[in-house]
């Protein structure tokens, strides 16, 4: 990124409020099929007029392919504005999953750790997602099952309608800013935990300070990646888990693994193990980009080289 290129949280919200409501409201009652072109005229727009957009996709779907091992190989024709329709069909979904017409019975599961069985038993543990795919099914699918209590870090400024519009499908529960921790959300997070409740953060957005980076080798080039996700998993000491979320056809697959039974550094160990952690992560982080190549919804310039 330059001095020019604004951080991704700084970037205001495209689109228009009524327009998110009418799309909204014509999936619910009308049907997506009949909305489909008009949501492909809307992603048509936004691509269009996006180039900046538009050109950090592309970066990522040149490393990709470069990468190799994809599970499926990227659209011949047109695989940006693929990527672009995949994220409005992401969108749509997370209407659909509070709403019901998403359940349990879309998914697959594959939890070799058998961490579904330790939800809600015990004290609470860290889910780490990403961008990739659809976390919000997941979220919606515990709240409404009743078995989790999920608390999820997140930074929504950026995304103030559309965060409006999940919050009148039932979408509004226990959002915490990243933004805003200090030591106080850090004790309230630590009692969250000893309730059994479980704590979700993504890690693969660069905070807004900026300073708390640790630089990864990511599908085969330099990116850099937030330390943060680590550092509250060594101050809560708690075990951490990877979550993954991304559609294949007309199903859900859900990925959930340990990565650690707890994460533990000093002063003088933090950035090396910080660094060890950050890696794995985006090890795995690159394999589930092959599993599913147009699910990396990062529409900013994401590698050190982009620029």
């Amino acid at each position: 990124m330059t001095a020019a290129d604004p951080h991704w949280a700084d970037q205001s919200e495209r689109g228009s409020p009524l327009l998110m409501r009418l799309t909204a409201w014509a999936a619910r009652n009308i049907g997506r099929r009949a909305v489909a072109p008009v949501v492909w005229l809307v992603v048509l727009y936004f691509y269009v007029f996006g180039p900046r957009a538009r050109r950090a996709i592309t970066a990522y779907q040149r490393r990709l392919a470069a990468a190799g091992g994809l599970a499926t190989p990227l659209p011949r024709s047109l695989p940006v504005y693929r990527q672009y329709l995949a994220f409005a069909q992401a969108l749509l979904d997370k209407l659909d999953v509070w709403q019901g017409k998403i359940t349990l019975a879309d998914l697959d599961i594959i939890d070799p750790d058998a961490l579904h069985a330790q939800m809600g038993v015990g004290r609470g543990q860290i889910l780490v997602g990403s961008h990739l795919g659809n976390l919000e099914v997941c979220r919606a699918l515990a709240e409404k099952s009743g078995l989790l209590k999920l608390n999820v870090l997140v930074h929504t400024k950026h995304a103030v309608h559309f965060g409006r519009l999940l919050d009148e499908a039932g979408g509004g529960l226990r959002m915490i800013q990243v933004s805003e921790l200090d030591a106080g959300v850090m004790l309230d997070l630590a009692q969250r935990l000893d309730r059994g409740e479980w704590l979700a953060i993504a890690g693969d957005r660069v905070p807004l300070a900026g300073d708390r980076t640790t630089q990864v080798d990511l599908l085969g080039s330099a990116a850099l990646l937030p330390q943060g996700p680590w550092l509250l998993a060594g101050l809560l000491r708690c075990p951490v888990n990877l979550l993954f979320c991304t559609r294949h056809g007309a199903r859900y697959r859900v990925a959930m693994e340990r990565l650690s039974d707890g994460i533990e550094w000093t002063r003088a160990t933090r950035q090396p193990q910080i660094a060890s952690w950050t890696q794995r992560y985006a090890d795995r982080l690159g394999a589930h980009c092959r599993q599913a190549p147009l699910q990396w919804f990062n529409f900013y310039p994401f590698w050190k080289d982009d620029a």
